[in-house]
């Protein structure tokens, strides 16, 4: 992949991020999940009072990719304002998990563009998948 690509998506993720509800915590996140066939949806997080009820910017985005048919993905960014690079929760490892190749490359970019590059399985070893469950 070309960094020009890379660079429109984390920009894409950045643009995201701008548009997070973040009235409690104040800690914005972005996202841009990539198709195979190079459509992109993006993700922002959203709070609510009842914390339980908040949903990240990578769920966001997989949701929103999900809800419009799309189903088989090659990249995710995610972007925050943390000192390195930005680490998802569990509850988003997890749901990467269900809806991405393991091997698929995740970048984790902090607020000083700080990255890492990864992979769903690095995220999240030992995933529960729909394999894990008895015919």
């Amino acid at each position: 992949m070309e960094n020009k690509t890379r660079d429109s998506w984390i920009h894409l993720a950045q643009d995201a991020k701008r548009n997070a509800y973040i009235p409690y915590s104040h800690f914005p996140v972005g996202a841009c999940l990539v198709t195979k066939d190079g459509q992109t949806f993006t993700g922002c997080n959203i709070e609510n009072a009842s914390f339980g009820l908040t949903n990240c910017a990578e769920r966001t985005a997989i949701f929103k990719a999900v809800s419009d048919g799309a189903k088989e993905f090659q990249y995710l960014v995610i972007v925050g304002d943390t000192e390195g690079p930005i680490s998802p929760c569990g509850a988003c490892r997890q749901v990467v998990a269900e809806f991405c190749d393991q091997d698929m490359p995740v970048l984790l970019v902090g607020k000083d563009s700080e990255m890492k590059e990864t992979t769903v399985s690095e995220l999240l070893p030992y995933m529960f998948t729909s394999k894990d469950f008895n015919d």
